[in-house]
């Protein structure tokens, strides 16, 4: 094979190329900081780098959603938490107001007090989130939930409960809708709930009721009558369950119930004993406003009205319970999320290593790598000139 001076040229030019090729693909290392930029430079390295990216873009979605759960929930629990406060202090009034020595004067009074309460407790179940939507509305986070009606307030949201994704394979609820917080909240003890009848002229007080022995209560509906002062009877429809002698603060027991009863109840006055139901919390404010408004024109509605404020007492205990509940619920789902992002810190300072590992230069082996390929195209070129000087000629 004959060697001539243009195939000597044009090999050392293609040799020049993959030299200068080289340097550029070291000073673009160098620039991005990478071991490379493209699939093509590392294939394997460059699809493990891609599966880490995926994992870490999907974590770094999940400590999303968890950061703005986390945030629903705190709102919620601090709007519950005053919830509780406005409760604590619709109780005290109420417990005020069961005075015997209050005038309807002072009775009006803590009524407008009592007002002023529920307007409270309206706005915190109205609360909205950073992004302004209604935490309490479900779904219908653009619906306000709750707005004043006769009977309390109508709820206008819906029931869902929106659960986000924190975790591959893990949801949590970022709130509760309003109609289970106010309004899915038992009336009387929780189990059951004993009413006077409206017609009664004596002065029985309903007290205590407690569930002595739940195996034996049936869920029925019972009328505690009294046939005479002191003499009463128990029926359920229309049956005698039992009967007995009463006495001023004595205790009615049957079927694994007990209910307290004061005062001196009149023959034929009666008491209702029935299975709990759900009540809002603002027909609770509602009826206990309504009451103290009506005021005492005679001893029986001086009785009539400590059995309605000993009834809303107890539905604002119940509602002091649902509350306490939903706020244990929400602390929970916060432990939850606090735990899921420092696992997801974890998961992700793991993979941002991994892909460091597979892609991040060396700059100390780099700058050497660039110092020898610098070194070894100026060699070529220098011994490329020489040789081109070189002629025969210069010898004969």
């Amino acid at each position: 094979m004959r060697v001539t001076q243009s195939l000597d040229q044009t090999q050392f030019l293609a040799s020049i190329s993959v030299l200068e090729s080289g340097i550029n693909q070291t000073q673009n290392q160098l620039s991005s900081g990478l071991q490379f930029t493209t699939a093509s430079q590392n294939p394997t390295a460059a699809g493990a780098v891609n599966n880490f990216q995926q994992a870490l873009a999907q974590s770094q979605q999940y400590a999303t959603n968890a950061t703005s759960a986390q945030s629903n929930l705190n709102t919620e629990d601090n709007a519950l938490s005053q919830v509780q406060t406005q409760l604590q202090a619709l109780r005290t009034l109420a417990l005020e107001a069961n005075s015997g020595t209050l005038t309807n004067s002072n009775r009006s009074a803590i009524a407008t007090q009592a007002v002023q309460i529920q307007n409270s407790l309206l706005a915190l179940a109205n609360t909205q989130n950073g992004n302004g939507e209604f935490i309490f509305s479900g779904f219908a986070d653009q619906t306000q939930p709750f707005t004043l009606s006769a009977t309390g307030a109508t709820y206008n949201g819906d029931q869902g409960q929106r659960q986000v994704q924190i975790a591959a394979g893990q949801t949590v609820a970022d709130g509760d809708n309003g109609d289970t917080v106010f309004n899915q909240i038992k009336t009387g003890n929780g189990t059951f709930a004993v009413t006077a009848a409206a017609g009664n002229s004596g002065s029985g007080i309903v007290g205590a009721t407690t569930v002595s022995n739940p195996a034996a209560y049936d869920g029925g509906t019972y009328s505690i009558s009294f046939t005479a002062p002191g003499a009463y009877q128990v029926t359920k429809g229309g049956t005698v369950v039992t009967s007995g002698t009463y006495t001023d603060g004595g205790t009615i027991a049957f079927n694994g119930v007990q209910v307290t009863l004061s005062g001196t109840p009149a023959a034929g006055d009666s008491f209702t004993l029935a299975p709990s139901t759900d009540q809002s919390l603002f027909t609770t404010v509602k009826n206990l406003v309504s009451a103290l408004q009506a005021g005492v024109t005679s001893p029986s509605s001086s009785t009539s009205l400590n059995n309605s404020v000993n009834t809303a007492i107890n539905n604002i205990d119940q509602a002091l319970t649902q509350t306490s509940n939903v706020r244990a619920s929400v602390g929970g789902r916060l432990n939850s999320i606090t735990t899921q992002q420092s696992v997801a810190t974890s998961q992700q300072t793991q993979l941002q290593q991994s892909i460091s590992n597979l892609q991040s230069l060396d700059f100390a082996s780099a700058i050497s790598t660039l110092d020898q390929q610098n070194t070894t195209l100026s060699a070529a070129l220098q011994a490329f000139s020489q040789t081109q000087g070189l002629s025969l000629f210069k010898f004969l």
